[in-house]
């Protein structure tokens, strides 16, 4: 049986994007959105038990959280590899896990296929800054390229939240201070209300989980810091309903009025099939304006979806737009296209 440090190495090599540890199966790792078994040899529960406790030993982290409560999450450096995002949890009583592969570097924006719609979010100086997406559609990605671009171009202070760690931020024009929930700061709450008598100038929130989170996030971005946070919604409208809905009935209009004058936009993205095998984000883009600061106020977002189509010019985008580019660019075929598109019809007609 192999050791999981050769695992590790094996998962970089081939650009996997995740290793799989799990009893009943060989080690498995993803590639290009498919399951690759990387021996023959079949996992037992004392297997998985070994290459787990050989990854905590690796990440320095004690096992208690995952004795207490069943599953666990935390990054794994290994120097002159790459960092990993491990998940461990218990099925069917034994252990196993989920490593994500992390690079040590940020990613080049361009390479990754990132519009500049979102990189200009970097600008923004206040407000409320929202990246959203099923779990797995690279919003850690997106926002580590947000962060770099600041960090790079203004002097600030960036205060990252994050359960686990995944990019590291070196020092450019800005300082940036990462904390890791569990290890740094008991919960994101209590990091949050600390984070404000930090001298912050960007606030980065990993997820908001709670009423109270959101609460505390909003205030932090009343008071004049930029706040860029992430929600596991799809869609603009879908994700202002969820943070509303997270109130009480009757705290619920004042929360529309204080998000309307709040929040400063919303990226909401899915990873789309591309044409080499590869995943290829593709984006929906809100701008907050005049019109949608209303709509959110007078809760009429399911008109927001009309504003943002119409918005091209300050910067906004649709999912279906954004789709439409890449099958224009040549990185997505049409009928991927047409499989993942907010509007079938509608995008059959633009096809031609």
């Amino acid at each position: 049986m192999e050791k999981v440090l050769e695992y590790l190495q094996r998962a970089v090599h081939d650009q996997a994007s995740d290793l799989f540890i799990v009893s009943g199966s060989p080690v498995c790792e993803k590639l290009e959105n498919r399951l690759v078994r990387m021996n023959s040899d079949q996992l037992f529960p004392q297997h998985t038990e070994a290459l787990i406790t050989e990854l905590y030993q690796m990440a320095g982290r004690p096992m208690e959280r995952f004795a207490e409560k069943g599953d666990d999450d935390f990054s794994c450096p290994v120097p002159g590899l790459a960092r990993f995002r491990v998940n461990t949890y218990r099925q069917r009583g034994s252990m196993a896990a989920v490593v994500r592969v992390v690079s040590f570097d940020i990613p080049d924006w361009q390479s990754l296929h990132i519009p500049s719609q979102v990189m200009d979010l970097a600008q923004l100086h206040s407000g409320m800054v929202l990246v959203t997406g099923t779990a797995g559609s690279g919003k850690s990605t997106t926002q580590a390229c947000i962060i770099d671009a600041i960090n790079r171009s203004r002097d600030a202070h960036i205060i990252t939240l994050e359960d686990p760690i995944e990019y590291l931020h070196r020092n450019q024009k800005s300082i940036v201070s990462q904390r890791e929930i569990a290890i740094d700061t008991a919960d994101y709450l209590a990091a949050l209300r600390a984070c404000l008598r930090q001298a912050p100038d960007v606030m980065l929130v990993g997820e908001m989980r709670d009423h109270e989170t959101i609460r505390t996030a909003m205030t932090a971005a009343e008071t004049g810091h930029l706040l860029i946070a992430t929600l596991h919604t799809k869609g603009t409208v879908n994700t202002i309903d969820r943070i509303v809905d997270t109130f009480p009935g009757d705290q619920q209009g004042q929360v529309r009025a204080q998000l309307s004058m709040v929040l400063g936009a919303v990226v909401s993205q899915q990873l789309v099939p591309g044409v080499s095998g590869e995943l290829v984000p593709a984006f929906e883009v809100m701008r907050i304006n005049s019109a949608i600061r209303s709509l959110i106020r007078d809760s009429k977002t399911h008109q927001i979806d009309s504003a943002i189509a119409a918005g091209a010019a300050e910067g906004m985008m649709t999912m279906d737009q954004s789709i439409l580019r890449l099958v224009k660019a040549g990185l997505v075929d049409k009928e991927t296209a047409l499989n993942y598109s907010e509007n079938p019809d509608q995008m059959r007609r633009r096809l031609g």
